[in-house]
């Protein structure tokens, strides 16, 4: 038996239950490769090394279990070391999209309550211009190269020691997850220990359970500020002593490059990923040997169905689904589930997991369309960050919904029909809509504008912005990109529409609020 093999369930449960699983793969294998990336690699070993560096550093700066650390960094080395240092001193760590601008990345630093702020040299601009409007901020730590004012990442672990810390305390993440009104919210969830939950089994355990650190490789393909990497592609295979290769930008025949060299036998993906992957020609697609692959799973935005199975019929049956969101989740389905329910996103984990309500909240049978409720998980409610209302208005007893709308069959498979929110999902993706209103009204030729998704094959959704024009302006192809224009020159480009409506008049309530949903079934 192996180093490796012989780290028992009941280990890693228990060094989990304290944020000290790395501790204990980097104890049994500690020359086993953790990350392999384009910015270096780490052994579980070093791995771990510097997370105990960062530990004692943060501490002697003054930060105490419970305080926030805001994460800005690309899919580097640092990131790992830098999230698990939190889970390991009790902190509450809340990474952030780095597309974002100064002042929206700045909203989310402050709101947070950071005290900390680890920033990777390559968003420098931004996170200035974020730390300048956070006054809790007072340790900053500078990755890969010099910002001002901030402390050089390596020269703050330099003299640290190395030795496993002798008093963790298990952190937590905090992300935020895009809502229908308003700014973004922290999901504020119980930590997770190693403790399964029967209640609520997660998609990232489920996934975790499937790897082995003596034969397995994980490929991580996409942003890990983003909940679904995060969980998939960094805590899932290195809680379990995975190697996992990480991407920093994807590109599809790279993605494939990689699965070769490497036999990578899971990865997660979006839908748009498969798009991409499918229109690769064939003769590039002939080039490289998939055959590793053994567990493929995806979710995050809507998949067609003529895509999900062309990549199956590629990949073989080793392709899953789940439904869940940053608040929890969900449904999984397997490839020959869905291929025997095309357009199923899965089945409960346990029973009683998914409600379909309708809007009294009564239970509707099989069948029947209605809001898609989940159980909250049973180490606790998540809560909005500082938004008790809308906490209250996501549940109904113990059961919270995403807003979507959607059925249960007769055995069980959840089906969704369509969102009742107006979050738009792109790529993935969370868009708010009214973010990109609120832009777009300060153009002196807008009188009125509401933002929808509208579909689209490769990404699932796509923005739309549709505009009712002041008196004096005249629709014109100039006027419409000189208005997509001044939403990329004030947002996240992501966010922006890529393209523009004009309509005599937009549908709203008599209450004075957007139809939206109107709006959104003229494009449908």
């Amino acid at each position: 038996m192996t180093a490796v093999e012989s780290r028992t369930p009941e280990q890693v449960r228990a060094a989990a239950g304290v944020g000290m699983t790395l501790a204990l793969h980097a104890s049994a294998d500690p020359d086993h490769p953790a990350l392999l990336t384009p910015h270096g690699d780490r052994t579980f070993g070093e791995l771990n090394a510097n997370v105990n560096r960062l530990v004692r550093y943060l501490r002697g700066q003054g930060l105490q279990a419970g305080d926030a650390l805001a994460l800005v960094c690309s899919n580097r080395p640092e990131f790992a070391e830098v999230y698990y240092a939190c889970l390991r001193a009790g902190l509450r760590i809340t990474p952030v999209n780095w597309h974002l601008t100064g002042e929206e990345m700045g909203y989310i630093v402050d709101d947070c309550e950071a005290k900390a702020v680890v920033a990777d040299v390559l968003f420098a601009a931004a996170v200035r211009e974020a730390v300048a409007g956070a006054p809790h901020v007072r340790v900053k730590l500078a990755v890969a190269g010099p910002i001002d004012g901030f402390t050089a990442y390596d020269d703050a672990l330099a003299g640290q020691s190395a030795d496993d810390i002798d008093d963790p305390v298990l952190g937590k993440g905090m992300l935020y997850t895009s809502g229908t009104t308003g700014r973004p919210k922290g999901v504020d969830r119980p930590p997770v220990t190693g403790r399964p939950d029967p209640g609520a089994i997660t998609i990232a355990v489920a996934a975790a359970a499937r790897q082995d650190p003596a034969t397995d490789v994980h490929l991580c393909t996409g942003p890990l500020y983003h909940a679904a990497p995060l969980a998939f592609s960094l805590a899932g295979p290195l809680g379990a002593g995975v190697t996992t290769v990480v991407m920093d930008g994807w590109d599809p025949e790279e993605m494939l490059r990689l699965v070769d060299a490497h036999r990578v036998s899971h990865t997660h993906v979006v839908p748009t990923m498969f798009h991409r992957l499918l229109a690769l020609p064939d003769d590039v697609k002939a080039r490289y040997d998939v055959s590793s692959l053994r567990f493929v799973v995806h979710g995050a935005a809507p998949c067609p169905v003529e895509v999900k199975k062309g990549i199956i019929e590629w990949f073989g049956p080793v392709v899953f689904e789940y439904y869940a969101a940053t608040e929890g989740g969900g449904t999984f389905v397997g490839s020959e589930e869905w291929l025997a329910r095309p357009g199923t996103v899965g089945k409960p984990l346990v029973d009683d997991l998914i409600r379909i309500l309708d809007d009294e909240g009564n239970l509707l049978p099989a069948g029947e369309v209605g809001t898609v409720y989940m159980r909250a998980s049973q180490n606790g409610r998540f809560r909005y960050f500082k938004d008790e209302a809308k906490t209250e208005g996501s549940y109904r007893g113990d059961y919270f919904t995403l807003g979507d709308h959607g059925y249960l069959d007769d055995e069980g498979w959840l089906f969704l029909t369509g969102r009742i929110a107006e979050l738009i999902i792109s790529g993935g993706v969370n868009i708010y809509p009214a973010e990109v209103d609120a832009v777009l009204l300060e153009h002196p030729a807008v009188g009125d504008a509401g933002t929808i998704g509208v579909p689209n094959v490769e990404w699932g959704e796509e923005v739309k912005a549709v505009v009712e024009l002041r008196a004096g302006h005249q629709p014109s192809e100039a006027l419409a990109a000189e208005l997509m224009q001044w939403c990329r020159d004030r947002l996240a480009h992501y966010k922006c529409p890529r393209s523009v409506d004009f309509v005599a008049e937009l549908p709203r309530h008599d209450n004075g609020k957007l139809y939206r949903r109107k709006l959104r079934e003229m494009y449908a």
